[in-house]
């Protein structure tokens, strides 16, 4: 009887290989020989092209380059590779030894296949340590805003309420008493992380004073660090906001701007706090308005290297940055499939990935459900895929649904 196998990984093919009774060195030079991998180097020399694609070919593996590379007609090209994860670790070793930028190659696609292979993530923050990458983790969203996109309303209708109980002077009553226990209930039904946020980020959102986003969050943040067991983020691109947050217990900040405001970057480095650090085209107020890349994956792509690049030189640790690519952030529904559809492509940049597509508007245009509420089941859906593509957490506002569905999808996968 023949069998075509599914799509699965070292782990389960070692054991079929040690069910049939192979050599255990011959399984070890056999393994790398099962992982495929296409990479796309983009504009090297006509030169470099070609010396690149007569190694591939010796290899018994191959590139493709543009047709007037081969015949100098053209000075640059963009270049795919095919081959398995032995013939890359060859073709490194002879690049290594070649001129016309080839020894830099080399080195770069030995980093991106390192870090696209790394499967686990230990942050060190604080009183916390955070494990990502054996099972997806469930980041909590609580929204102490008016004008929440969402329809989260446990949070809205009592900040509109009832706004003098949230100032910083004054945390007490039934307003504060009824958001934390929510929190506590999100913690409960398997929440991981919590973030709190006071200013609302959906497309056409105004901005709100720093006075206005502090007395909404700190009084939630000052109680629920006393007697939370999972950290807390603050959502935030102000950088007042953030210090303030860290100062009462938050111990990571989530910032949709990529810090581009150079005084989060110190502020985080000083804390030895997270950093989650989001792509954003433009602001909340503008960001929906035609947005158009040139090539979306390799746009969002530099624009996280370079943000990634920016916080180490700011001093912060590496181990403490997560990315998110930014669903609904100055994308188009097309592009937010785009995203969720390539989304291990994220994995060369080496940290962890957050996806944030709770009850998002390009879920409901899909399953013609207007109502932010009614988007669940599409949410739902949006966290396994982007899981099982790679991402380590997923930012939801319905804690216990997608914890559950997770888990099945887990179970499954990891049977």
């Amino acid at each position: 009887m023949i069998r075509i196998l599914p799509e699965i990984n070292q782990k389960e093919i070692r054991k079929i290989m040690l069910d049939i009774g192979a050599d255990p060195c011959g399984i070890k030079i056999m393994l790398p020989k099962t992982e495929a991998y296409l990479i796309k180097v983009s504009s090297i020399s006509n030169i470099a092209s070609n010396i690149l694609k007569q190694e591939m070919l010796s290899l018994g593996a191959e590139a493709s380059i543009a047709r007037g590379a081969l015949t100098g007609r053209v000075k640059k090209t963009d270049c795919l590779l095919i081959g398995n994860l032995s013939q890359f670790n060859r073709l490194n070793q002879k690049l290594h030894k070649q001129p016309f930028g080839l020894k830099q190659l080399s080195n770069d696609i030995s980093l991106a296949l390192k870090n696209y292979q790394k499967e686990q993530f230990i942050m060190d923050l604080g009183r916390y340590k955070l494990t990502l990458g054996a099972h997806t983790k469930i980041m909590g969203i609580v929204n102490l805003t008016p004008d929440s996109f969402s329809g989260d309303g446990a949070y809205s209708s009592c900040v509109m309420r009832s706004a003098p109980a949230l100032r910083i002077s004054s945390v007490e009553g039934p307003c504060v008493s009824k958001i934390i226990t929510s929190i506590e209930k999100m913690i409960k039904d398997g929440a991981d992380i919590i973030d709190i946020g006071g200013e609302s980020t959906r497309p056409g959102a105004r901005p709100v004073s720093i006075k206005e986003e502090l007395r909404r969050t700190i009084p939630i943040i000052k109680k629920i660090a006393k007697r939370s067991r999972v950290p807390i983020s603050i959502d935030t691109y102000k950088s007042e906001v953030a210090k303030a947050a860290l100062d009462n217990g938050a111990v990571i900040v989530n910032d949709i701007t990529g810090l581009s405001n150079h005084k989060m970057a110190k502020i985080v480095a000083q804390y030895k706090a997270g950093i989650i650090i989001m792509h954003a085209k433009g602001m909340p107020s503008t960001m929906q308005i035609n947005p158009q890349y040139n090539s979306l994956i390799s746009n969002i792509l530099q624009y996280l290297h370079s943000a990634i690049n920016k916080a180490l030189h700011a001093g912060i640790d590496q181990e403490k940055i997560i990315i998110d690519p930014g669903i609904g952030f100055g994308k188009t529904p097309a592009h937010n499939l785009e995203i969720l559809k390539n989304l291990s492509c994220f994995k060369v940049l080496g940290r962890p990935i957050l996806v944030g597509t709770s009850r998002k508007s390009f879920i409901g245009k899909i399953l013609n459900a207007a109502e932010p509420k009614k988007r669940i089941f599409g949410t739902i859906s949006s966290c396994i895929l982007a899981a099982k593509s790679g991402a380590q957490i997923v930012r939801v506002h319905d804690v216990k649904a997608v914890k559950e569905a997770l888990q099945v999808s887990e179970a499954i996968l990891t049977n």
